[in-house]
């Protein structure tokens, strides 16, 4: 009989990825184990994807190279790199609205130093990360299973990190060579259809056991914001006054409502993990360390006031893992 898949499922969000950083690094110190030993599989979308593949990035023997803590130091430590702009850029782009607001060198410099040659297929445990394909105009998933599969799927961790984080106004789109041929693929920021990914990833792990009876998910957000829109300003607005609050609404619109069909299809196996942030903590790339001291601290505060939860969900999790170990032996 097939036993119970594990899913961890981490939303987009910028420089506010810190916060399901932190929720994991409790869940591992709890439970004496990688992230990528507690899951059979791992989505991320934008930042969530740069977490999923640092999570499963393969080290010496194998193993995971970070820690959840370390990936939650990456966003202070490399922060100021990923989203770093210079007084004449921010007059060239007139402040994102002429060009994208950050060049790319800032993040794909801290992408290629954390990921190095390391590749799609290698990953400790399966992921799977949604981009955009804006030439063809279709969704594009990296997979770990489908890269192990096929060769021209088979991408640099650092490519596909840096396709699934290459927000619209933020970060020109990425262009990653297609595998064994001249063509490339022009990809940008998966949050624009699936900012939350843990449908995607319930449905590619269904496909992927198609004799499994039970699946359990753990949905980690990047802080919901709840800016009030009046409809007095809103109906004056023209494309310039839609752009910014478009995104946030297509963001946090998308990512409730798939936490709201997964509460409806997994009843006791769907646990989302999300906290509501002030106003002067939405911004998706402030990196000021008081900003990314406040986020942590929220984090935090939030593994406190759902701890009996996380302890419970961290016992499960490591009891799957024990058992399909017994019956293998």
């Amino acid at each position: 009989m097939q036993d119970t898949v594990r899913i961890l499922s981490i939303d987009g969000g910028g420089i506010r990825g810190i916060i399901p950083a932190v929720v994991l690094a409790r869940l591992e110190r709890q439970t004496g184990q990688r992230v990528a030993d507690l899951f059979d599989l791992v989505a991320g979308t934008s930042t969530g994807g740069i977490l999923a593949l640092g999570l499963t990035r393969p080290g010496p023997g194998g193993r995971p190279l970070y820690s959840a803590a370390e990936m939650a130091e990456l966003y202070e430590k490399e922060g100021a790199k990923i989203f770093s702009t210079s007084w004449w850029r921010r007059m060239k782009t007139l402040g994102s609205l002429a060009e994208e607001r950050y060049s790319a060198d800032g993040i794909e410099g801290v992408l290629q130093a954390y990921f190095g040659d390391a590749r799609l297929k290698e990953a400790c445990t399966d992921v799977i990360l949604p981009s955009y394909e804006i030439e063809r105009r279709t969704p594009f998933f990296f997979k770990s299973a489908m890269a192990r599969e096929r060769a021209d799927y088979d991408f640099p961790m650092w490519q596909a990190a840096r396709a699934t984080s290459a927000a619209p106004t933020y970060f020109e789109p990425a262009r990653v060579p297609a595998q064994n041929s001249s063509d490339y693929w022009a990809l940008i920021d998966g949050g624009v259809f699936a900012n939350n990914p843990a449908a995607c990833a319930l449905v590619e792990a269904i496909s992927r056991n198609p004799r499994a009876t039970k699946f359990l998910v753990m949905s980690l957000g990047t802080g919901v914001t709840l800016p009030r829109i009046s409809i007095e300003r809103a109906k004056g607005w023209g494309m310039a006054g839609w752009l910014r609050p478009m995104l946030d609404i297509v963001l946090d619109g998308v990512s409730t409502t798939v936490d709201y069909q997964l509460q409806q299809l997994l009843p006791g196996d769907y646990q989302r993990y999300q906290l509501t942030l002030q106003a002067s903590d939405q911004h998706m790339d402030d990196v000021r360390p008081e900003n990314l001291r406040n986020l942590r601290l929220q984090a935090e505060a939030l593994c406190r006031e759902r701890s009996g939860e996380l302890h419970k969900l961290g016992e499960r999790l490591v009891a799957i893992g024990a058992a399909r170990e017994r019956r293998a032996a």
